[in-house]
């Protein structure tokens, strides 16, 4: 599914859809993915019969968070693709190898980890930059026609952006931005 924050705005439908890949940020709703929201995208495309591979950024997180305290670990850091492995049991892959080539939709759980480490959103709000693999990706993507699908954090991303052009129609996140510049 496509999600954004006026709902859901295409439908995957993962028994034609079998290839699809979930695109994570670290593990934690702090500094990484929110893990109920990749649990919740796992469950579901698994009950449709999809194969799900898990993709991450292998680059260091922005900053690590005591989930338990909800404030910064000043003297850890962390990689993007070694904490991801945690919710994907180990079975993930870096997202500079991930293509179209056989692979049916993209889908990118929310966390803040999106505003932190697939983009600079956290610190530069509507001036943010985005990775250069997830854009890569996600152009990739909308080029070829497949489905795309954002869950909220990472929707915001973009609906900054979007609003600062005046384009109101803004919520499906980074995809909408990078959408005008696959055009």
């Amino acid at each position: 599914m496509l999600f954004g924050r006026k709902g859901v705005k295409h439908v995957i439908n993962a028994e034609e859809s079998k290839e699809m890949e979930e695109v994570l940020s670290g593990c934690g709703v702090y500094d990484g993915t929110e893990i109920h929201e990749a649990s919740a995208v796992l469950v579901h495309l698994s009950r449709g019969g999809a194969e799900v591979q898990m993709y991450a950024p292998d680059v260091p997180q922005m900053h690590v968070i005591d989930h338990s305290k909800g404030q910064p670990a000043e003297a850890e850091s962390r990689n993007v693709l070694v904490e991801s492995a945690r919710i994907a049991r180990g079975k993930i892959t870096s997202l500079a190898k991930l293509t179209t080539a056989d692979h049916d939709a993209v889908i990118f759980p929310g966390g803040f980890g999106a505003a932190k480490n697939l983009s600079t959103f956290a610190v530069d709000g509507k001036d943010c930059k985005v990775n250069r693999e997830v854009e890569r990706v996600l152009k990739d993507f909308h080029k070829a026609g497949k489905p795309i699908g954002v869950i909220p954090v990472v929707a915001n991303i973009s609906a900054e952006k979007q609003r600062e052009s005046g384009r109101e129609e803004a919520n499906l996140g980074l995809f909408q931005k990078l959408k005008q510049k696959s055009q």
